[in-house]
């Protein structure tokens, strides 16, 4: 199943009609890469070397963009599978002049699953990910033991995967799958991350937001 949705995506080539309506300086913080099945290439994104981070599913870049003004030592990358998000990011990296961002338009569980280089990535960033409600939905919800096991190989020794919802039963959900592995622990340290627009709305109304911080702890056999 994989392999044929690499061959779907090979075979569609980037949108070149919504990157000619951003500007040069715009276009270029889009990453679009050669090929859609080989491992991608850090060096080849960023302008220099440092730390990399991934903010999968990054809406509209508020979180990208706060954490590589905070953090210019390390490197981060946005991966966001809808084009009007994708411009959107664009636009707000370019203007704040960010070398240190880039975005990726990608399925998130594609990417994480079948592009990353094992022990790459130092932290990975799933924010308010769409919960699928209905039951008959569940399926389509992208963590999964597949998913988690994806995260973990990609993530260097100790690595941390910060995970943020407003949807609880997803929540438990989450944790019942991190509980049926021995791959990760909770983390207690405590982190200041900037919040999400999405996140200010539902704090401006509210509402409660779980989170969840693991520690990567052991490799897998």
């Amino acid at each position: 199943m994989v392999d044929s949705q690499a061959a779907r995506l090979e075979t569609c080539p980037p949108n070149m009609r919504g990157r000619a309506r951003l500007n040069t300086n715009e276009a270029a913080v889009e990453y679009v890469p050669k090929s859609l099945t080989s491992a991608l290439e850090f060096d080849r994104i960023f302008s220099h070397f440092a730390s990399v981070e991934i903010d999968l599913g990054c809406g509209d870049g508020t979180f990208l963009t706060a954490m590589a003004r905070e953090n210019p030592k390390h490197n981060f990358l946005g991966i966001e599978r809808l084009l009007g998000r994708v411009r959107s990011v664009c636009r707000k990296v370019a203007r704040l002049d960010l070398k240190n961002a880039r975005v990726l338009r990608m399925e998130s569980s594609y990417a994480v699953t079948n592009l990353l280089p094992a022990g790459s990535v130092t932290a990975f960033h799933l924010l308010f990910p769409d919960p699928w409600p209905k039951r008959r939905h569940h399926r389509r919800r992208a963590f999964t033991h597949e998913f988690l096991f994806s995260i973990h190989r990609a993530l260097i020794a100790e690595g941390l995967f910060n995970i943020a919802t407003d949807h609880t039963e997803y929540f438990q959900q989450i944790e019942k799958v991190v509980a049926e592995t021995d791959i990760f622990v909770i983390s207690r340290e405590q982190k200041n991350f900037p919040s999400t627009t999405f996140e200010q709305k539902l704090v401006a109304r509210g509402l409660p937001v779980h989170r969840l911080l693991l520690r990567k702890v052991s490799p897998l056999k």
